[in-house]
Protein backbone atom coordinates (compact mmCIF):
# COMPACT_ATOMS: atom_id res chain seq x y z
CA UNK A 1 0.00 0.00 0.00
CA UNK A 2 1.41 3.37 -0.93
CA UNK A 3 1.95 5.89 2.01
CA UNK A 4 -0.22 9.14 0.79
CA UNK A 5 1.58 12.39 1.40
CA UNK A 6 0.91 16.33 1.18
CA UNK A 7 3.46 18.83 0.48
CA UNK A 8 2.43 22.23 1.14
CA UNK A 9 3.85 26.15 1.34
CA UNK A 10 2.35 28.10 4.29
CA UNK A 11 3.15 31.49 5.57
CA UNK A 12 3.85 31.59 10.06
CA UNK A 13 0.07 31.93 10.81
CA UNK A 14 -1.01 28.53 8.67
CA UNK A 15 -2.29 30.25 5.51
CA UNK A 16 -1.78 27.91 2.39
CA UNK A 17 -3.60 30.13 -0.03
CA UNK A 18 -2.31 31.42 -3.47
CA UNK A 19 1.28 31.11 -2.72
CA UNK A 20 2.29 30.90 -6.14
CA UNK A 21 0.93 34.00 -7.88
CA UNK A 22 -1.01 37.79 -7.13
CA UNK A 23 -4.24 35.22 -9.47
CA UNK A 24 -4.02 32.03 -8.52
CA UNK A 25 -6.82 32.01 -6.15
CA UNK A 26 -8.49 35.60 -4.89
CA UNK A 27 -11.57 34.13 -3.44
CA UNK A 28 -12.49 35.21 -0.26
CA UNK A 29 -11.04 38.70 -1.11
CA UNK A 30 -7.57 37.20 -0.42
CA UNK A 31 -5.05 40.04 -1.73
CA UNK A 32 -1.68 38.46 -0.94
CA UNK A 33 -0.87 36.13 -3.80
CA UNK A 34 2.43 34.93 -4.58
CA UNK A 35 3.51 35.15 -1.27
CA UNK A 36 6.10 32.13 -1.45
CA UNK A 37 7.99 33.86 -4.32
CA UNK A 38 10.51 36.22 -2.63
CA UNK A 39 11.80 33.10 -0.65
CA UNK A 40 12.44 30.87 -3.29
CA UNK A 41 16.13 29.51 -3.30
CA UNK A 42 17.96 27.05 -4.11
CA UNK A 43 17.19 24.59 -0.81
CA UNK A 44 13.28 25.05 -1.88
CA UNK A 45 14.13 23.55 -4.91
CA UNK A 46 16.32 20.57 -4.17
CA UNK A 47 13.68 19.58 -1.47
CA UNK A 48 10.59 19.65 -4.33
CA UNK A 49 13.31 17.16 -6.67
CA UNK A 50 13.19 14.94 -4.09
CA UNK A 51 9.89 15.30 -2.66
CA UNK A 52 8.97 14.38 -6.81
CA UNK A 53 11.39 11.73 -7.07
CA UNK A 54 9.62 9.83 -4.56
CA UNK A 55 6.01 10.14 -5.97
CA UNK A 56 4.54 7.20 -7.70
CA UNK A 57 1.20 8.88 -8.57
CA UNK A 58 -0.23 12.12 -7.96
CA UNK A 59 -3.98 13.08 -6.19
CA UNK A 60 -5.04 16.19 -6.76
CA UNK A 61 -8.08 19.02 -5.92
CA UNK A 62 -9.43 20.76 -9.16
CA UNK A 63 -8.11 23.97 -8.43
CA UNK A 64 -4.62 22.63 -8.17
CA UNK A 65 -4.93 20.32 -10.96
CA UNK A 66 -6.38 23.41 -13.06
CA UNK A 67 -3.11 25.09 -12.15
CA UNK A 68 -0.95 22.33 -12.91
CA UNK A 69 -2.51 21.30 -16.12
CA UNK A 70 -1.60 25.21 -17.45
CA UNK A 71 1.78 24.57 -17.25
CA UNK A 72 3.10 21.43 -16.78
CA UNK A 73 2.01 19.99 -19.43
CA UNK A 74 4.25 22.76 -21.81
CA UNK A 75 7.74 21.85 -20.15
CA UNK A 76 8.69 19.23 -22.04
CA UNK A 77 12.37 18.23 -21.12
CA UNK A 78 12.52 14.84 -19.86
CA UNK A 79 15.23 15.47 -17.67
CA UNK A 80 13.24 18.22 -15.82
CA UNK A 81 12.57 16.68 -12.74
CA UNK A 82 9.12 17.74 -11.84
CA UNK A 83 7.55 17.96 -15.45
CA UNK A 84 9.02 14.73 -16.13
CA UNK A 85 6.84 13.22 -13.21
CA UNK A 86 3.76 15.37 -13.40
CA UNK A 87 3.01 14.53 -17.50
CA UNK A 88 4.01 10.65 -17.15
CA UNK A 89 2.61 9.13 -14.01
CA UNK A 90 -1.13 8.78 -13.23
CA UNK A 91 -2.99 12.02 -11.63
CA UNK A 92 -6.25 11.46 -9.90
CA UNK A 93 -8.03 14.69 -9.64
CA UNK A 94 -11.03 14.76 -7.05
CA UNK A 95 -13.94 16.97 -8.93
CA UNK A 96 -17.83 16.62 -9.73
CA UNK A 97 -17.72 18.73 -12.85
CA UNK A 98 -14.37 17.61 -14.63
CA UNK A 99 -15.75 15.28 -17.28
CA UNK A 100 -12.85 15.03 -20.01
CA UNK A 101 -9.42 15.76 -18.83
CA UNK A 102 -7.00 16.76 -20.98
CA UNK A 103 -3.61 16.08 -19.70
CA UNK A 104 -2.79 12.64 -20.42
CA UNK A 105 -2.88 9.99 -17.58
CA UNK A 106 -5.68 11.94 -15.71
CA UNK A 107 -8.26 10.16 -14.14
CA UNK A 108 -11.41 11.43 -12.14
CA UNK A 109 -12.29 10.62 -8.37
CA UNK A 110 -15.75 10.08 -8.38
CA UNK A 111 -18.26 9.47 -5.79
CA UNK A 112 -17.42 8.73 -1.86
CA UNK A 113 -14.01 10.65 -2.01
CA UNK A 114 -12.48 9.05 1.01
CA UNK A 115 -13.47 5.61 0.13
CA UNK A 116 -11.92 6.07 -2.91
CA UNK A 117 -8.40 7.74 -1.59
CA UNK A 118 -8.49 4.93 0.62
CA UNK A 119 -8.56 1.89 -2.54
CA UNK A 120 -6.36 4.45 -4.88
CA UNK A 121 -3.38 3.89 -1.76
CA UNK A 122 -4.29 -0.11 -2.17
CA UNK A 123 -3.80 0.38 -5.56
CA UNK A 124 -0.17 2.35 -5.95
CA UNK A 125 2.11 -0.33 -6.26
CA UNK A 126 5.33 1.71 -6.12
CA UNK A 127 6.36 5.23 -4.47
CA UNK A 128 4.06 7.45 -2.98
CA UNK A 129 0.58 8.84 -3.65
CA UNK A 130 1.08 12.37 -3.53
CA UNK A 131 -1.28 15.47 -2.81
CA UNK A 132 0.32 18.70 -3.53
CA UNK A 133 -1.44 21.98 -2.01
CA UNK A 134 -5.34 21.37 -2.43
CA UNK A 135 -6.00 22.49 0.39
CA UNK A 136 -9.67 21.59 0.29
CA UNK A 137 -9.07 18.15 -0.65
CA UNK A 138 -6.27 18.03 2.23
CA UNK A 139 -8.28 18.81 5.07
CA UNK A 140 -11.03 16.53 4.18
CA UNK A 141 -8.58 13.89 4.18
CA UNK A 142 -6.77 14.39 7.12
CA UNK A 143 -10.01 14.64 8.97
CA UNK A 144 -10.66 10.81 7.94
CA UNK A 145 -6.68 10.25 8.92
CA UNK A 146 -6.04 9.09 5.40
CA UNK A 147 -2.88 11.22 5.02
CA UNK A 148 0.61 9.61 6.08
CA UNK A 149 2.87 12.04 6.37
CA UNK A 150 3.02 15.85 5.68
CA UNK A 151 6.18 17.64 4.25
CA UNK A 152 5.35 21.37 5.49
CA UNK A 153 7.88 24.25 4.06
CA UNK A 154 6.87 27.27 6.76
CA UNK A 155 7.45 30.28 4.94
CA UNK A 156 8.87 33.78 6.95
CA UNK A 157 6.15 35.76 6.58
CA UNK A 158 2.84 36.72 8.38
CA UNK A 159 -0.03 37.65 6.41
CA UNK A 160 -3.51 37.65 8.47
CA UNK A 161 -5.90 36.33 6.27
CA UNK A 162 -6.41 33.39 3.94
CA UNK A 163 -7.23 29.96 3.70
CA UNK A 164 -5.66 27.63 6.83
CA UNK A 165 -4.39 24.65 6.47
CA UNK A 166 -5.37 23.65 10.28
CA UNK A 167 -8.74 25.40 10.46
CA UNK A 168 -10.64 25.52 13.78
CA UNK A 169 -12.93 22.94 14.62
CA UNK A 170 -10.43 19.46 13.46
CA UNK A 171 -9.78 16.94 15.45
CA UNK A 172 -6.78 17.24 17.53
CA UNK A 173 -3.93 15.04 16.09
CA UNK A 174 -0.93 14.13 16.74
CA UNK A 175 2.39 14.21 14.86
CA UNK A 176 5.65 12.62 14.80
CA UNK A 177 8.53 15.14 13.18
CA UNK A 178 10.97 12.96 11.08
CA UNK A 179 13.09 15.49 9.70
CA UNK A 180 13.29 18.86 9.23
CA UNK A 181 15.86 21.47 7.57
CA UNK A 182 15.94 25.58 6.62
CA UNK A 183 16.62 26.77 3.47
CA UNK A 184 19.19 29.91 2.71
CA UNK A 185 16.11 32.73 2.75
CA UNK A 186 15.17 31.23 6.31
CA UNK A 187 11.94 28.29 4.87
CA UNK A 188 11.98 25.91 7.75
CA UNK A 189 10.87 22.33 6.19
CA UNK A 190 9.55 20.21 8.83
CA UNK A 191 8.22 16.70 7.55
CA UNK A 192 5.73 14.72 10.18
CA UNK A 193 4.43 11.46 10.34
CA UNK A 194 0.32 10.88 11.67
CA UNK A 195 1.11 9.57 15.03
CA UNK A 196 -2.88 8.98 16.36
CA UNK A 197 -4.61 11.40 18.33
CA UNK A 198 -3.80 14.11 20.54
CA UNK A 199 -2.09 13.63 23.97
CA UNK A 200 -2.99 16.12 26.91
CA UNK A 201 -1.32 16.24 30.34
CA UNK A 202 -0.62 18.26 33.22
CA UNK A 203 2.72 20.04 34.30
CA UNK A 204 3.33 18.71 38.07
CA UNK A 205 4.74 21.48 40.67
CA UNK A 206 8.09 21.86 40.91
CA UNK A 207 8.30 20.86 36.58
Amino acid sequence: MAKLTLTTFVSLDGVMQAPGGPEEDTSGGFGYGGWVVPFADDGMVAFAHEVFDRAGAFLLGRRTYDIFSAYWPQVTDPEDPIASRLNTLTKHVVSTTLNDPAWENTTVVPGDVPAEVARLKERTAEGELQIHGSGTLARSLLAHDLIDEINLLLHPVYLGSGRRLFPDGGRPTAFELTDHRTTGSGIAIHTYRLDGRARFGTFEDGV
